[in-house]
């Protein structure tokens, strides 16, 4: 057997030490190789490596990988491949095979590590927190050059073993170390006597741990303290309750806070929201309720049934004597308006005083008994009353409204005046005007050629005969229609009545004066009891004002039906004869001196009487139909009214009435008539009055009237001055059929005027006479002083020289006017 085993070594080294006739390329191996792999020959794969001199199988890739990490314990891939000498498209194939075998491995970021790797990385990890009692996982991660994560992953199922320590909000402490920070925490929250946020007591800590341990101090995480407090409290070591987590309340502080608020509830019956939040008592309601079962919780306040009843007894007393009460005089000062309300309202005698109405309550706060506010109502109602019948401004405001046209015009003569009398109120303040003076009838004309001080305020306004009075009564009424055109004019519908009503302001003052105890009392403040009971008391004595307005409406009406049919019959006959005088002044158009003296004379005379008389009329109307109390004897035939006057009442008119009745004032100020006459129509037809136009036949009449009654008081006149402007008058009917309304010194230009319509006798006549009478005026004017005896004769012998040449010159127009 030996030999046999010598004689095949001695062949097989001859084998070897002979040479090969044949040699194989690098390229023909490969080829051989692949064509053993395409016959099966080989049936494995094969892995070139990166020299592509060598292959390797799979199997052995993986055996040198292992050997590798078992070897250094944590390998990267990368190094893998440079040691096995395969491309890394192979080795990191390979690894997921590799570790999914071996569960001891893992592939973490392009590594494979062993867990003998981490274990004696533990070892080190926890060598190392020995000797620093803190080391933070981030440092860790660092040196490892891992995620604070994966380190976690790590420590923690090796803590208590390999790891000596505790790992918290990212630190690891060693057991000595927590259980220092645990004394600490332990000691403060002991040391708690107040509701206190936790989060300012881990930064005192986490400030005493950087100083203690100085610069190689770690910053504990909050998280870590709020642990141990958890511990702490949780083994029962600290007493008291903790909320949200954050907020602890110790029991020391729970139960002194009851205690106190059992004893202020206790002596006072009463505790405050606020007080209750001063003590830490975030849900004071809620907590009062569970406490004391009994109580009645109000706005800002907790009360017991006790101080109900302390005030329905001062309530029910107020009531019985039918006076009032503030209830907050009553009850504490930490007591606000709306827990005074919540309380009156529980109180058994205002319950029952409400519902049988014989108690109201006023801003929130004050019991009022019926009986009470009705006496001060009664008196209010008294005054308010003597104040409407007076007129008196000042206390009673109003809104303005439209002076309307109210009468229809139309046949029916029964038709009722309750259209004119709608749609206006009694004006702010400025209700009535005291009138003036009142002017004479039947004045002579004046001085002729005197100046115009003397002249100007003595002019002749002849008056009416009986027939012309006829014909313009049977043009007065509001319902006439014009005959010609047939057209009748409807009025605008009156605005809804509003009667003037007495402003919260007046009725605020009226009660502080008819209730002096408020102002004793210092409750004057309108927000708190006086605009409240203003508020209830107004609207009654607003009904009551309508009611009794409503009665004067009535008794009224009769006379403003009267007094609008009396105004226009006025206006009927007054403006046509304005229309008349003003046809006259036509003549004197080419002397414009003369033409202003005639046309501010005319507005100053008959323009301003007709105007006082509109005015004065429509003043009374609308008081009356306010319901003002208006004295027969205002309501007067005759009215003269100053400038101040006349504007004081337009301004007192409501709405359009007033801004076109100031702009008849203004216009009556002015230089021409044809102004004021445009500016007076439009007054009238907005008042809701006609005016009747001035036609041929109406003017022939009243020139044929006006003729026969100038002729008639010249016939009877005595004085020689007022003689001469009657005269002229006279001869301006007969000469130009016009009737001339002349000043004064406008009577030279209107004798020299006549001068080629009378012969020269009657010229001469007349001229003659006008040079006395400014002769005599002269004298008159210029006597005084120590020539007063002198002056006196010459006056008397130029009188007597008048008084000859008077039958002379009233033959002058006498005759003419009886042919």
């Amino acid at each position: 057997m030996d030999d046999e085993l010598l004689e095949l070594q001695r062949q097989f080294e001859s084998a070897q030490q002979a040479k090969s006739s044949i040699r194989l390329s690098e390229r023909n191996v490969v080829e051989l190789v692949q064509k053993l792999h395409e016959l099966h020959i080989i049936d494995f794969d094969l892995l070139h490596t990166v020299s592509g001199k060598e292959y390797i199988t799979p199997e052995q890739l993986r055996h040198e990988m292992v050997v590798e990490i078992k070897k250094l314990g944590r390998v990267s891939l990368i190094d893998l491949a440079d040691t096995t000498g395969v491309d890394l498209y192979y080795v990191e194939s390979q690894a997921q095979h590799v570790v999914s075998d071996d569960p001891g491995l893992m592939l973490f970021q392009g590594e494979i590590i062993s867990q003998s790797y981490w274990d004696s990385m533990a070892e080190e990890i926890n060598d190392r927190l020995q000797e620093c009692s803190q080391i933070a996982l981030a440092e860790i991660a660092t040196q490892l050059n891992v995620g604070s994560e994966m380190v976690t992953s790590v420590l923690e199922p090796r803590l208590g073993t390999l790891v000596k320590g505790r790992l918290e909000g990212g630190q690891l402490y060693t057991p000595a170390y927590v259980a220092r920070v645990s004394a600490m925490v332990r000691g403060s929250a002991r040391g708690i006597t107040v509701p206190t946020n936790l989060s300012a007591l881990w930064s005192s800590l986490q400030q005493q741990l950087h100083e203690m341990d100085g610069a190689s101090g770690v910053a504990i995480d909050g998280s870590f303290f709020q642990s141990l407090f958890n511990g702490i409290v949780k083994e029962g070591e600290v007493l008291g309750s903790l909320r949200a987590g954050v907020h602890w309340t110790p029991n020391v502080f729970a139960i002194a806070q009851k205690e106190c608020v059992d004893s202020f509830f206790s002596q006072n019956s009463f505790i405050s929201y606020e007080n209750l939040h001063k003590l830490g008592i975030s849900q004071p309601v809620q907590f009062l309720q569970s406490r004391y079962p009994e109580g009645v919780p109000l706005v800002s306040v907790f009360v017991h049934p006790s101080m109900i009843e302390m005030l329905d007894a001062a309530t029910e007393d107020a009531l019985e004597r039918g006076s009032w009460i503030d209830s907050l005089s009553v009850l504490p000062s930490s007591f606000g308006p709306q827990d005074a309300f919540k309380i009156i309202s529980l109180c058994p005698s205002v319950q029952l005083a409400l519902k049988s109405n014989k108690a109201l309550i006023f801003g929130e706060s004050y019991v009022f008994s019926n009986g009470f506010v009705k006496v001060v109502y009664d008196r209010m109602e008294k005054e308010l009353e003597h104040v409407s019948v007076s007129g008196s401004s000042g206390i009673i405001l109003s809104d303005d409204s439209q002076f309307v046209n109210a009468a229809k015009v139309g046949h029916d003569s029964n038709r009722s005046i309750e259209s004119f009398d709608t749609g206006s109120e009694i004006g702010n303040s400025k209700q009535a005007v005291e009138k003036g003076p009142k002017k004479r009838k039947g004045k002579s004309a004046g001085n002729v050629g005197a100046p115009e001080s003397v002249s100007d305020n003595q002019e002749y306004v002849p008056t009416k005969s009986k027939k012309n009075q006829k014909k313009g009564k049977d043009t007065s009424s509001l319902q006439v229609s014009d005959s010609k055109t047939g057209a009748k004019k409807e009025s605008v519908r009156a605005k809804e009545d509003n009667l003037s009503i007495p402003s919260e302001e007046w009725v605020m003052q009226k009660i502080l004066v008819l209730v002096p105890d408020f102002e004793e009392q210092g409750v004057d403040d309108p927000e708190t009891i006086l605009r409240p009971l203003a508020n209830h008391l107004r609207p009654m004595l607003i009904n009551s004002l309508k009611a009794r307005r409503k009665a004067v409406f009535t008794e009224n009406a009769d006379r403003i039906k009267r007094m609008l049919d009396n105004l226009q019959r006025k206006l009927d006959e007054s403006f046509l004869n304005m229309q008349l005088y003003e046809r006259a002044l036509d003549l004197f158009e080419d002397d414009q001196s003369t033409s202003v003296i005639l046309h501010r004379h005319l507005l100053r005379t008959a323009a301003a009487s007709i105007l006082d008389t509109l005015l004065h009329n429509l003043d009374i109307h609308n008081k009356l139909k306010n319901g003002i109390e208006v004295e027969e004897a205002q309501n007067s035939e005759s009215v003269s009214l100053s400038p101040g006057e006349r504007t004081a009442i337009a301004k007192s008119f409501p709405g359009s009435v007033s801004i076109k009745a100031l702009a008849v004032v203004d216009a009556l100020e002015g230089k021409r008539v044809e102004t004021f006459m445009d500016a007076f129509r439009e007054i009238v037809e907005e008042s809701g009055l006609l005016l009747k136009k001035l036609d041929k036949k109406l003017e022939r009449t009243l020139l044929h009237s006006y003729r026969k009654d100038l002729t008639s008081q010249v016939s009877a006149e005595t004085d020689p001055v007022s003689l001469l402007a009657k005269v002229v008058s006279l001869l301006y009917i007969q000469v130009h059929h016009k009737a001339l309304q002349a000043p004064g010194r406008a009577i030279s230009v209107a004798v020299s005027r006549l001068k080629d319509k009378l012969d020269d006798s009657a010229y001469k006549i007349l001229t003659d006479y006008q040079t006395a009478t400014v002769t005599l005026l002269a004298l008159i004017s210029a006597a005084t002083g120590d020539e007063e005896d002198c002056s006196s004769d010459r006056i008397l012998t130029k009188r007597e020289l008048l008084e000859n040449q008077m039958p002379a010159l009233k033959g002058l127009v006498l005759s003419a006017s009886q042919s």
